[in-house]
């Protein structure tokens, strides 16, 4: 094997081709609506971590669990990098007709790429979160939030954070 490269060959990197059964993908017997995605601090330095909640509401009739996934995406980077990245989940169980609020950290590590070393990079991210992939084909029973937020600084090795 003489070509290592990812495209093609993981559901990170098959382009505009969208796999059968995405990450994530199943079926429930109640719906679940997201809302209230917050990024904090929206500007973050380059070695910074990102707070991340959003609130998630049981619309159905029945008790039921979600798989609550977050996903990033590079909007500029100086090597390739995948479409989105998983870089966090959590199943959650919600009582019919309630919510939750939920938090998670979203570590400076995981917007690392690799240019000959790890190196984390300033420029415009992207954050997804909901029950399925961005811009999944096969429809789950749930939406996908975004936001935006921005790394400020000078590009520097992970290493050197």
């Amino acid at each position: 094997m003489e070509n290592y490269t990812m495209e093609g060959r993981t559901y990170r990197y098959y382009g505009q081709e969208a796999p059968l059964y995405p990450f994530g993908y199943g079926l429930s017997y109640t719906t679940f609506q997201y809302r209230d995605l917050v990024l904090s601090p929206p500007a973050l330095p380059v070695c910074a971590n990102l707070s991340v909640s959003v609130v998630l509401e049981n619309t159905g009739q029945r008790d039921g669990e979600e798989v609550v996934q977050l996903y990033l995406r590079w909007e500029q980077s100086s090597v390739p990098v995948p479409r989105w990245q998983l870089v966090a989940f959590r199943r959650v169980a919600v009582p019919a007709g309630r919510e939750t609020k939920l938090s998670f950290q979203v570590a400076a590590e995981q917007r690392a790429v690799w240019a000959q070393n790890w190196r984390l990079e300033p420029g415009t991210f992207t954050l997804f979160a909901g029950g399925q992939q961005p811009g999944q084909q096969t429809r789950a029973p749930s939406e996908v939030l975004s936001a935006r937020f921005t790394v400020t600084g000078a590009a520097r090795p992970l290493r050197g954070c």
